[in-house]
């Protein structure tokens, strides 16, 4: 497959770990749909290797100066972005996407979380309250062992933004990728041990769901971070509920992508390719609601439709293609399905809606027009290529149009009109927006959701407060006055 490949299944207590007598989880390329290997999914003595190891390791790394915690991270970061390449090819063989993409998005952001939260360990401090001659002061503390569980669209993205901010707070991470995309965890775990992270601080285990489950309902875990769907999220949550652990959730979304009259046809254009077929469609935040008004639509579904035709699709290894085949056949299926009942509710198909007839996961990007707010297309998240283009005239109407869904990921806009621009995202039930812009995320912005699509935010100063907890201390200078 590739020399950068793990060398086992799972990394536990800083050394890589095989036992296959685990369930067996087959490697799939998406690009030609062959094996390239195996790993096993974690047996229960797997599990508790990884948790143990990671309990063990914590308070020590707790005890550390945050700036010596930051030192590693930043290490790690010069590291990551030292194997960018290597990374990258391995993270297109995991997923698919092309490494016109995993060069600049996919192991980069990694470093970049990593180098961001490794700048603010040492500056998490407490804070000091006078009350006139007593005073009260505050710690910040980490949580304690926290379990990451990943999404098959970033592997190596998520396990460093998640990672990064836990380790930063003095807490250890046990870490599960999704199964679909089990080996780029891998690396980023060894790189961290290579910066000089303490053994047992970052362990990734493989597995299913069942796996996931055992994790999140262990008594030693005292967060959980899970990046995945809505169904997902509620079976974790409520198991994380029994144990009242703290949880992030970075859930799904049906977001909407607004585009007035007014707005720079060829950005537009460019805002909903992005927000619809960067990573073959397979991002949590895209806006696969795209609301055009009526002056501009002819124009705009012209000019996309040019623009989706010299979409390179092809070899993903190959660095002038831009378009990459879809993660699994599973996934594949399940798009194929949406398309299908796009055109047998009434949608226009513009363009595309094929697989492609070759090895591989392959479909064509898809565009529809004259879609409903009420076809299964514009309400149900796809998370493929699929477009759906819905008109609208009036800007209250839109807004009100846009929220009347049970996700709030993300939302963006299109004008060259500036207080509108802010205006209508004011209005968007949504947590990362976007103006004239789409799909940004900056590790210093903080990236969650609303409603369904999720709970607390990952990235930023605010992650912080998702991977540590304030204790505060009165301190009495004078004399205790009781009743008796």
């Amino acid at each position: 497959m590739h020399p950068a490949q793990p060398t086992a299944s799972h990394f536990i207590n800083g050394e890589y770990i095989e036992d296959s007598s685990g369930a067996p989880i087959d490697l799939i390329y998406p690009a030609t749909g062959e094996s390239l290997g195996r790993v096993h999914a974690a047996t229960p003595e797997i599990v508790e290797q990884a948790l143990a190891s990671a309990k063990a390791a914590q308070r020590a790394w707790a005890a550390t100066s945050g700036t010596e915690r930051g030192r590693v991270l930043r290490r790690a970061a010069d590291l990551i972005r030292e194997r960018n390449r290597e990374l990258s090819v391995l993270e297109t063989y995991d997923t698919g996407k092309p490494l016109s993409e995993t060069l600049y998005v996919d192991a980069t952001s990694g470093a970049d979380a990593l180098e961001y939260f490794g700048g603010l360990a040492g500056s998490l401090t407490g804070e000091h309250i006078q009350l006139g001659d007593d005073w009260v002061y505050t710690r910040r503390e980490a949580l304690g062992l926290c379990v990451g569980i990943g999404a098959w669209n970033y592997p190596t993205q998520i396990a460093c933004w998640k990672g990064a901010p836990a380790l930063a707070c003095g807490n250890s991470m046990v870490f599960k990728p999704s199964e679909t995309t089990p080996i780029c965890a891998l690396k980023v775990a060894e790189i961290l041990c290579e910066a000089g992270l303490p053994p047992g601080l970052y362990n990734v285990i493989q597995g299913r769901g069942d796996v996931g489950a055992s994790l999140v309902s262990d008594a030693r875990v005292d967060k959980v971070s899970l990046t995945g769907s809505v169904p997902t999220g509620r079976k974790v949550y409520a198991a994380a509920a029994e144990g009242i652990k703290h949880v992030t959730m970075e859930l799904g979304g049906k977001s909407p992508l607004i585009i007035f009259d007014d707005a720079d046809l060829e950005n537009a254009v460019g805002g909903a390719v992005l927000a619809n077929f960067y990573s073959s469609g397979q991002v949590c935040s895209n806006g696969t609601r795209v609301f055009v008004q009526s002056g501009i639509k002819a124009r705009f579904l012209e000019r996309l439709a040019e623009r989706m035709a010299t979409a390179r699709i092809g070899d993903p290894q190959d660095e002038a293609v831009n378009f990459g085949p879809m993660v699994s056949q599973r996934q594949l299926d399940i798009v194929l399905g949406y398309i299908e009942q796009g055109k047998a509710e009434g949608a226009r198909l513009v363009y595309g809606g094929t697989r492609l007839d070759q090895p591989g996961f392959y479909l064509e990007p898809t565009l529809f027009a004259d879609v409903h707010d009420d076809m299964t297309i514009a309400r149900e998240e796809i998370f493929g290529p699929v477009m759906s283009v819905l008109d609208f005239d009036d800007e209250d109407d839109v807004i009100e149009r846009a929220n009347r869904t049970e996700f709030g990921l993300s939302a963006g806009v299109f004008t060259q009109e500036v207080t509108r621009a802010h205006r209508v995202i004011a209005s968007l039930e949504a947590g990362s927006c976007f103006i004239n812009s789409y799909n940004d995320a900056p590790v210093e912005a903080p990236f969650g959701g609303a409603k369904l699509s999720g709970v607390g935010r990952e990235n930023s100063k605010n992650a912080i407060n998702h991977y540590s907890q304030m204790k505060s201390v009165y301190v009495r200078m004078g004399d205790v006055e009781a009743p008796f």
